[in-house]
């Protein structure tokens, strides 16, 4: 272990479940990289990602964004694409988009489409579904309303979903967010992941929550202080 490893782990407790604000406090004091760290949470759930019947995928609108320049794609019709580009979509179009995505190019974050062009885009799913980009009605990414859609995404709407190995990892901010910030964050987006699957109230079902920053070590959330019952 690194003298740098050890000495911010002398800031906390290793098996400790901390309060959401003191984490937060915690994590604040220990940064050290020379760069603005994304703060991120990861939860370990007991559920299986192959059964159908145990969903866990939302979205939530962050009210303090994700301090990331979130770079949109809209796959629209012709006549949207000005409303498209107005709100603030960095690549846009049908034919010509479909045909570069297809191509390789997935240099976005997002992608947005309306509901009459998702037959055409179907093909791109062996490029963006391995991503995690592939528009899904779902997440609010297959949409008609596009000017409201991209406007939501580049504020700070973000889509949590569970991987293969039973587990969820979303970027909640950045670590020089204001504390207050980062924690109105938090707290939405395990809400909104409470939502989506009632289930996660229960003590066996969720096994552990942790925050961590890109570089430094993570700190055990004490998720008694959302679980309901």
């Amino acid at each position: 272990m690194s003298k740098k490893k050890k000495a911010l782990e002398k800031l906390f407790e290793k098996n400790k479940p901390y309060k959401l604000e003191e984490a937060v406090t915690i994590l604040k004091g220990m940064t050290k990289a020379k760069f603005d760290e994304t703060v991120e949470i990861s939860m370990d759930l007991a559920l299986s990602p192959k059964d159908a019947q145990q969903p866990v995928r939302g979205t939530a609108a962050l009210p303090h964004g994700t301090g990331k320049n979130i770079r949109v794609a809209v796959f629209c019709k012709s006549e949207d694409i000005q409303k498209a580009k107005d709100a603030g979509a960095d690549f846009v179009g049908e034919k010509e988009l479909i045909k570069k995505v297809s191509g390789g190019f997935c240099d976005f974050d997002v992608a947005i489409a309306t509901t009459g062009v998702m037959r055409e885009i179907a093909k791109l799913g062996r490029v963006l579904g391995p991503r995690g980009l592939m528009p899904n009605p779902k997440t609010g990414t297959v949409t008609d309303n596009i000017e409201k859609t991209v406007k939501e995404v580049r504020a700070g709407k973000i889509e949590f979903k569970m991987d293969r190995q039973g587990g969820i990892r979303v970027g909640v901010g950045k670590i020089s967010f204001e504390k207050d910030a980062l924690c109105e964050n938090i707290r939405l987006l395990i809400k909104a992941v409470f939502s989506a699957n009632p289930n996660l109230h229960k003590p066996q079902v969720l096994r552990s929550t942790t925050l961590a920053t890109t570089m430094g070590p993570g700190l055990k959330l004490d998720i008694l202080e959302f679980r309901k019952g």
